[in-house]
């Protein structure tokens, strides 16, 4: 079966850095698109970063943009998202989720706080 393990959440001071990383199994990792999003207390779930199967092309929410980067690593079946000059308003919890016929799958995500 599909399964999408977030890691590498935590506690961080504003202007820091973290990298999630999502492992998945349970399909061919490397056909598939996939997804960062992230779900802040009390607001929707967003969309944050894209990228495609072969890892040729990014998307970026404006909200991230040039402080976010998505890749993948497809023989370790994962893909990650290196967050650099971390804010308040990034806490939520993240989570990834493939694309296409698999989109209905979701990991347990990870909390990011963003704190002083």
């Amino acid at each position: 079966q599909v399964q999408l393990v977030e890691s590498g959440g935590g506690l961080v001071q504003p202007g820091g850095s973290l990298r999630l990383s999502c492992t998945a199994s349970g399909f061919t990792f490397s056909k598939y698109a996939m997804s960062w999003y992230r779900q802040a207390p009390g607001k929707e779930r967003d969309l944050v970063a894209q990228i495609t199967d072969g890892g040729g092309s990014t998307n970026y929410a404006d909200f991230v943009k040039g402080r976010f980067t998505i890749s993948r690593d497809n023989g370790k079946n994962t893909v990650y998202l290196q967050m650099n000059s971390l804010q308040h308003e990034d806490t939520a919890v993240y989570y990834c989720r493939p694309g296409g016929f698999l989109s209905r799958y979701w990991g347990q995500g990870t909390q990011v706080t963003v704190s002083s």
